[in-house]
């Protein structure tokens, strides 16, 4: 069964992911330049299953060439961004800030009016300019999380 496409911009497509998109979402995780050094720990290990794309909305943005570009996961209830990662070598392309806009519209189909999103520090910066407002601090949670991080609400209705 093929996946249904339900979005398309400049040559990339989000669709709903599948779970044949399992060990590249997990590569986009693991291999992120944004988790090297004092972020590695938080990542080291992390797996992305089947079962974690069939139980969140899962959603990818994907290239003309079939290549997995970025993602998101969106945790309905509450409305929070579990994940989003983006391809080192297409950040800077306007595919966050597309996922971001899907992300938006998924949540306001669901009926939620904002999405908390607990950041990693250095992608701060990009929620704010997506239109995130800083609402906190979330504590750090060794040995898994050993930095404080900046929790935001991404309002659905509004732009950046």
């Amino acid at each position: 069964m093929r996946p249904r496409v339900t979005d398309r911009h400049g040559g990339v497509q989000i669709r709903r992911a599948v779970a044949r998109d399992a060990r590249r979402l997990t590569r986009l995780v693991t291999g992120s330049r944004a988790y090297e050094g004092q972020y590695a720990p938080m990542v080291a290990g992390y797996r992305i299953g089947p079962d974690y794309i069939e139980a969140h909305a899962v959603h990818v943005a994907v290239g003309d060439d079939g290549r997995v570009l970025g993602f998101y996961a969106l945790i309905l209830s509450p409305p929070e961004l579990d994940l989003m990662f983006v391809a080192d070598d297409v950040q800077g392309r306007g595919i966050g800030r597309l996922l971001v806009g899907h992300l938006r519209e998924e949540a306001r189909l669901a009926g939620a009016d904002a999405v908390r999103v607990v950041a990693h520090p250095p992608a701060e910066g990009f929620y704010r300019s997506v239109g995130a407002e800083r609402t906190g601090t979330v504590a750090a949670r060794p040995p898994a999380v050993m930095w404080d991080r900046p929790e935001l609400t991404l309002r659905v209705d509004a732009g950046p």
